[in-house]
């Protein structure tokens, strides 16, 4: 007769009062770790780190010692709490209030929160923020907008001497741009209805010429989609390239043509993007900008789902139980 088996309940988890309470010292933390990847009673399979050999055998001090390669290792290895001295629960509280802030939260308030320094705050949504990849195996499809935007100081802010030459506009002397694409796409709700929905990506560019842009959109979205851009020149010859290509002339002051043409929900996401950053962190250097657009990336995409669905995603992430590009479509598409 099997032994029955109780995994992590990550749905009652709906507060920081209920996690709290539930993960309050080391042994459950770990526990959670064990039971989520390997699974518990007889059904558990602990495989090893380092060699992948399965069935490998508990020790009296918590940890497991492989079979086969003869090494020694703890739940931890293999995890973002790998070679971390900070207890287990001031990380769960961590990814808690990482996951469950809307525009994120800074070093410093994270450093409050769980009584931390703001260096060890700041290593943590680090490395939370590395579990952020976004997915560039599934392409999008449908109706997909395009734009672009220049993350930087504004140069009207600066005293006269200290102001860049022809920075205006596109100049990327002293701002970074950023390339974004959004598909318009739908979801089912709770009550089984039908809802818009987008999913967002973006990343990083040398610049917005037609040579950086349009190799992206070839590989991030499908042929034969219908991408809506503004009308920069970088976007020409789209529809030589299998796509149907609408454009929405924002120097005509035309915003929304034909009711459907507009890059409205992309330019939304940007409005977002810049308030995480004002708002919240205040300044990014350009050495960590893609890490926080991923974060952005998955606020948006995740923003229809639950506290709970968030932490439990992110828990999984941490321990490497699923893929980073598993996160991406959270919410699920409508069939």
């Amino acid at each position: 007769m099997k032994k029955e088996t109780a995994m992590v309940d990550f749905s009652q988890f709906d507060s920081l009062v209920t996690l709290t309470m539930h993960f309050n010292n080391e042994a459950i933390c770990r526990s959670a770790i064990v039971e989520t990847r390997w699974g518990v009673g007889e059904e558990q399979d602990v495989v090893c780190p380092y060699c992948g050999e399965h069935h490998c055998t508990s020790r009296k001090d918590g940890r497991f010692r492989c079979n086969k390669c003869k090494r020694n290792f703890s739940c931890k290895v293999g995890t973002i709490f790998e070679d971390s001295n900070l207890p287990l629960v001031k990380w769960f509280v961590a990814m808690y209030l990482i996951s469950s802030h809307k525009k994120g939260i800074s070093s410093c308030q994270l450093a409050r929160d769980i009584n931390v320094t703001q260096k060890t705050a700041w290593y943590m949504l680090q490395k939370v923020r590395s579990l952020y990849a976004q997915n560039t195996m599934e392409p999008f499809c449908g109706e997909v907008e395009c734009d672009e935007v220049y993350i930087g100081g504004k140069e009207k802010w600066k005293h006269q001497s200290m102001r860049t030459p022809n920075t205006q506009g596109r100049s990327t002397k002293t701002k970074t741009p950023i390339f974004g694409m959004m598909e318009r796409s739908s979801i089912a709700n709770d009550k089984g209805e039908v809802e818009f929905m987008s999913y967002v990506r973006a990343m990083v560019v040398a610049n917005t010429k037609g040579e950086t842009l349009k190799p992206i959109i070839e590989c991030c979205v499908e042929q034969g989609s219908t991408v809506f851009t503004d009308e920069l020149n970088a976007y020409s010859g789209l529809a030589n390239m299998g796509y149907g290509h609408r454009i929405c002339n924002h120097g005509a002051l035309q915003f929304v043509c034909d009711g459907a043409v507009y890059t409205n929900n992309i330019e939304g996401f940007w409005s977002h993007f810049r308030r995480m950053i004002s708002g919240c962190y205040h300044d990014v250097s350009d050495e960590h900008l893609q890490s926080y657009i991923d974060e952005a990336c998955f606020r948006w995409n995740t923003r229809k789902a639950s506290e709970t669905e968030r932490f439990s995603n992110m828990f999984d992430l941490c321990i490497g139980h699923v893929r980073p590009n598993a996160l991406f479509r959270l919410c699920g598409k409508a069939a």
